[in-house]
């Protein structure tokens, strides 16, 4: 596993007017956790490991993948640092037959930080500060937490750090932050009560590819569909 040498470093530019990248993006969602299955707040945890079920989506993607791709595709592998995004990656390579070790990380790939209510039971979080889902299956953010705007910021760096890249792709992530990617990679305006471009949610274990600014589904999870 290949830490990006840039992994951690702030970023203050828009992810708005991103540069066309010349290949493609497969961008997908990690398998179900413990933590979704107890219904707790994972935000950015570092280690929440996949469930049975986690484990079956990401095998189904690897499945849907290869039938993509063939074996051995000529395809670059980047990951959220999380285990759970690792461990949905180790399945996906397993069935492409490519090298899990040549991946390469990035924190800035990582989920919408919860702040104090991360790791808490929505329940618990719900009887203190009312709902915490939004319409459209968008977590409000915490008080102390991260705001979309905030993850615009660090996911459009990312973008913009790696748009000289050529090639296909393929992204692990989770469900918030890939979708504010999403939003900003096919130029989606922003939500105006968040303040950044979100896509539309897709359940654990899908896989949305981008080419030209156009994104489609080719492989629609099982999991849990919101965050």
């Amino acid at each position: 596993m290949i830490p990006s040498q840039r992994q951690g470093e702030t970023d203050a530019r828009s992810s708005d007017s991103p540069t066309l990248r010349k290949g493609r993006d497969f961008v997908a969602r990690h398998g179900e956790t413990v933590f979704n299955a107890a219904h707790r707040l994972q935000g950015n945890a570092a280690h929440t490991p996949l469930t049975r079920a986690g484990f079956a989506q990401a095998d189904e993607l690897g499945r849907a993948m290869r039938g993509l791709l063939g074996v051995k595709p000529k395809l670059a592998l980047w990951a959220s640092p999380t285990g759970r995004a690792l461990q949905t990656l180790a399945v996906i390579c397993e069935h492409l037959e490519l090298d899990w070790h040549d991946a390469r990380t990035d924190a800035r790939l990582v989920e919408i930080d919860m702040g104090s209510w991360g790791g808490r039971y929505y329940a618990d979080v719900v009887d203190e500060v009312g709902p915490v889902m939004l319409p459209g299956g968008t977590l409000k953010p915490a008080p102390d937490g991260e705001t979309y705007a905030e993850i615009a910021v660090r996911v459009g760096g990312w973008l913009a750090d790696t748009a000289e890249d050529r090639g296909d792709r393929l992204v692990i992530m989770h469900g918030i932050s890939s979708r504010v990617m999403l939003g900003a990679m096919t130029g989606a305006a922003a939500d105006p009560v968040l303040g950044a471009p979100v896509a539309t949610g897709l359940p654990q274990g899908s896989v949305t590819l981008v080419e030209n600014g156009r994104a489609t589904v080719p492989h629609l999870g099982t999991g849990f569909a919101p965050a």
